[in-house]
């Protein structure tokens, strides 16, 4: 697998295309959880309008009245053709593919299949936090191999929880976050072959969410999980949702190695009947059609990373914050301004911003928030500015 080089962005920026008046009218949880004073940059909503090829496929559906159940495999011929431009993998099988009706419920179906209640599931803290409640709300039990200090995978920690999860003769899976969320850190090929080797050497099963995968810089290379050495007998999921904000339109897809195969088969047909058809439509048209409208917003949220770093430098120079090369989310380490282990209440009462708190987040989440990057520059920029008022 090599390279892709990214073509340049094409079109205005789509984060410059929308008001907050305009915004305000949507009826989301990003715009109706607070009261409409608050700066939402919390949940993982873009403020953009949709692609042009999304609205067209959703309209056409609602104008035929086709709005049945889904079937088919064009998702995963788009997906495949996709990978095979954005990150050189060719190795994309779409007869190893099913359909589940989102990222985290693919994944609570993928663990169902490769263990059994009470096996522990390995995640790398500081995480994205339905991880534990989707997690333990099945029956398992979480073992945290938390990130290093660099925010990368460490994997003599890692290799340790594979240890202690094993140590009773049962199953055990490790959950990986790839990219990771809250970080942005971008695994390497050299990162991602290690686990697997870890995985194969301990019995460890891999099941990896790539949601975010669509989502990363050119300074890096996005490696799916299933096309490095080792991996044959890892899972993965993933969705066009996070890179063309299409999380009200539920559709995913599950992916097997060919060591995995048969474990994917078992999935029950139900799960299959779960996506929204609309949704395999508009995830389709995104993948197949999207390219040029995800490079603007890629090109929006480049430009939005670097006014944060100058923002953060002039208002609130005491936050720790390393740009990440994927996601549109930024993590940011409040602990030397003294707000305690839940800076975002501060912000929130204080400054009328709503950030999420780290705490959710696992081991590492305490004096952090996490910030929601896919705004305007103006949006970004008055949320800052209130953030150090709430210092004040």
């Amino acid at each position: 697998m090599t390279s892709i080089p990214q073509p340049p962005p094409a079109g205005p920026n789509p984060l410059r295309a929308l008001t907050l008046d305009q915004l305000r009218r949507r009826t989301s949880m990003k715009w109706r959880t607070y009261p409409p004073d608050v700066l939402p940059l919390w949940v993982a909503e873009m403020d953009v309008p949709l692609a042009g090829p999304v609205v067209h496929a959703v309209t056409e559906a609602l104008r035929l009245g086709d709005t049945g159940y889904p079937v088919g495999t064009a998702y995963a011929e788009a997906l495949a053709a996709f990978a095979g431009e954005r990150w050189g993998w060719d190795g994309l099988a779409v007869e190893r593919t099913a359909i589940v009706p989102d990222v985290m419920l693919g994944v609570v179906e993928m663990l169902r299949l490769v263990t059994g209640p009470g096996d522990p599931v390995i995640v790398n803290p500081p995480v994205y936090p339905p991880f534990y409640q989707f997690v333990e709300h099945m029956d398992r039990r979480i073992v945290e191999a938390p990130l290093g200090a660099d925010l990368r995978i460490d994997l003599d920690v890692l290799e340790e929880a594979y240890r202690r999860a094993v140590a009773d003769g049962g199953s055990a899976a490790h959950l990986l976050c790839s990219p990771h969320n809250p970080t942005g850190t971008v695994h390497t090929a050299e990162e991602l072959a290690a686990v697997a080797a870890l995985a194969e050497r301990y019995g460890v099963r891999v099941v990896a969410d790539e949601i975010h995968a669509p989502v990363v810089t050119a300074s890096a290379c996005f490696v799916p999980y299933l096309s490095v050495p080792g991996a044959e007998r890892g899972l993965a999921l993933m969705s066009a949702s996070k890179g063309w904000n299409l999380a009200g339109l539920k559709a995913a897809l599950a992916l097997a190695g060919p060591g995995a195969a048969a474990d994917l088969a078992r999935m029950p047909e139900e799960v299959g009947h779960g996506p929204s058809h609309v949704g395999v439509l508009a995830h389709t048209a995104a993948l197949r059609d999207g390219a040029d409208w995800l490079d603007a917003v890629l090109a929006g949220l480049d430009e939005n990373r670097r006014l944060l770093t100058g923002l953060l430098a002039e208002h609130l120079p005491g936050v720790v914050h390393r740009a990440g090369e994927a996601t549109f989310l930024a993590w940011l380490d409040c602990r030397a301004l003294g707000l305690g282990d839940d800076p975002a209440e501060v912000f929130l009462r204080r400054g009328r911003v709503a950030l999420s708190s780290g705490i959710p987040f696992g081991t590492g989440g305490a004096g952090h928030v996490r910030l929601n990057l896919a705004a305007s520059p103006e949006v970004l920029t008055e949320a800052v500015r209130r953030m150090a008022a709430a210092l004040d």
